[in-house]
């Protein structure tokens, strides 16, 4: 009997539950991804230990690049996207597929497979992580373990569940399924973060405090799609809206949704008041995976931080302005200002991008096309340079493992100007300075900010850009006009991995400051209709 014969037959009978229709090749790229990451689990459970690291690098590169591909091919294509559609709901109404959410997903696939590049790099006998995780630091099974050279390979399916959560996340068209993709790309990095092989115990910290404080940002968003499901009926974002305009719900709990909700997205994108965690746990995280956490992670918040606001809320736009507004200041300055103070690398980049964070949120404020158009343009260089930046840190070492104290960077431009040279292309394009990715990002977010008429925020952000452009000079200045202290830190020679991830980044850095405009063009055209509903 024929599918569609035997659902005809099931139909027919009374109360029969009919079987819901799933458009598998519109989901592919999650399919595949979530595929790898069980393939991998498997290859843990079965394959040799020599065996698992070759098998599992084929197994995740294959998936990135496989998912990546069959994304250009949805967004390409003429059939969901015909009649000047904006895109189609799949999996009965649960995710959608849309040209903001492919840009997306394309975005994090990219930025996935850059860090993985990171998370692989093994050479020199500097791998990131530790041999055994359940081992007691400075006990002798953690020795033993260092000895032997042991790795958990375990760190590829949980990077493959993370990523293909973050897929998730922004494609999710209601906010059951969100709450689902959260906690599947957030429970993986709960863990990996805990297993940096040097400074264990501040790596263990870091994975503390990322899970209670991330548990209690997923209760806070689950109390939020409770309010709304009491207010609409529905966890649907489009029905949400409906029930918005038709102005038949409980306003409180409306209100008290809204709140809670949005507490839970910009937990995840690190702003202002609900930053605390980030700092801590980019220091403590393998350096890898503050890389993976600080494009594809913030990119997957983002997208789902927009998805929310202009679907469900769009038509209460004048309502969660006011809010939005004031947590982007408080997110630019504030992210600004006490990244001035850090002795740490990465403690400073975390504070850095708590601070790119508001510059994006001044372009959410907008709630326009262009507002959409420049924070995809935004999020796609800022995640390519960060990823770059962290893959320089981990080429300086001393003794410790990486050399992450600002005072162990004096004159590293005389001991390794190439390498000190890109940091510096980094920071100059973190600062915004012209003819780099940064500032063509700025210009468009901060242009779709005064379209808007939020012209006051603009000013925020450029003084904010100034206080920034400090710091990030100061570390350029102890680089290159400081001399090198007598037992400093040496740079290690780059493996082809960690070379293509730090050329990647320079590159994009420089190539997208110069020649932006495919790459404008592309996040123009993948905003124009915003999402589907």
């Amino acid at each position: 009997m024929s599918l569609a014969a035997a659902a005809a037959v099931t139909a027919a009978v009374p109360g029969a539950i009919a079987a819901p229709s799933i458009e598998y090749s519109q989901l592919a790229p999650m399919l595949v991804v979530f595929g790898a990451a069980v393939v991998g689990v498997l290859v843990e459970a079965f394959a040799p230990r020599d065996l698992r690291r070759p098998l599992h690098l084929v197994v995740t590169f294959g998936a990135l690049v496989a998912a990546f591909v069959w994304t250009c091919v949805i967004a390409a294509s003429s059939t969901i996207f015909a009649h000047g559609s904006a895109g189609r709901s799949a999996a009965e109404g649960a995710v959608a597929v849309d040209r903001p959410t492919l840009f997306i997903q394309g975005t994090i696939l990219v930025l996935a497979a850059v860090a993985v590049l990171l998370i692989a790099d093994d050479s020199n006998d500097v791998s990131s992580f530790a041999g055994q995780a359940a081992a007691v630091p400075g006990s002798t099974e953690e020795r033993e373990g260092l000895r032997r050279g042991l790795v958990h390979t375990e760190i590829y399916p949980l990077t493959l569940f993370a990523v293909g959560g973050m897929l998730l996340f922004p494609a999710a068209n209601d906010l059951l399924t969100m709450f689902v993709a959260l906690e599947v790309l957030s429970l993986p990095l709960y863990l990996l973060c805990g297993l940096a092989r040097r400074r264990r115990l501040l790596s263990h910290e870091a994975a503390m405090k990322y899970f209670l404080l991330g548990s209690f940002s997923s209760a806070f968003f689950l109390f939020g799609i409770a309010m709304l499901y009491g207010f609409s009926g529905s966890v649907s974002l489009a029905t949400i809206a409906t029930t918005v305009s038709s102005g038949t719900g409980s306003d409180t709990l409306l209100y008290a949704g809204i709140a809670l909700t949005g507490l839970g997205l910009l937990f995840k994108v690190g702003a202002v008041p609900f930053h605390a965690w980030k700092p801590d746990v980019y220091q403590g995280a393998p350096t890898p995976i503050t890389a993976l956490m600080a494009s594809c992670t913030v990119v997957s918040a983002f997208g789902a931080l927009l998805r929310v606001f202009y679907v469900a809320f769009g038509t209460l736009t004048w309502d969660w302005r006011p809010a939005m507004w004031t947590v982007a200041v408080l997110t630019m300055v504030i992210g600004a200002v006490i990244a001035i103070t850090q002795t740490d690398v990465k403690r400073l980049l975390a504070y850095s991008s708590i601070a790119h964070a508001g510059f994006i949120l001044t372009a959410v404020v907008s709630s326009s096309v262009d507002g959409l158009s420049s924070s995809l343009f935004y999020l796609s260089t800022y995640g390519l340079t960060t990823v770059g930046a962290f893959a320089v840190i981990t080429l300086v070492r001393d003794k410790g493992g990486e050399a992450d104290h600002l005072s162990r960077w004096a004159g590293l431009g005389k001991r390794s100007p190439v390498v000190a040279g890109i940091f510096a292309l980094f920071l100059l394009s973190f600062a915004g300075i012209p003819l780099t990715s940064g500032f063509v990002g700025k210009f468009a977010v901060f242009q779709a900010a005064i379209a808007g008429g939020d012209l006051a925020l603009v000013v925020v952000g450029v003084v904010s850009s100034a206080i920034a452009a400090f710091f990030y000079a100061r570390v350029i200045v102890l680089m290159f006009f400081s001399d090198p202290v007598p037992d400093g830190p040496v740079v290690a020679v780059p493996s082809v991995f960690t070379g293509i991830a730090v050329g990647v980044g320079a590159l994009s850095a420089v190539v997208l400051g110069v020649f932006p405009e495919p790459v404008l063009s592309l996040a123009n055209h993948a905003a124009t209709q915003l999402f589907v509903r």
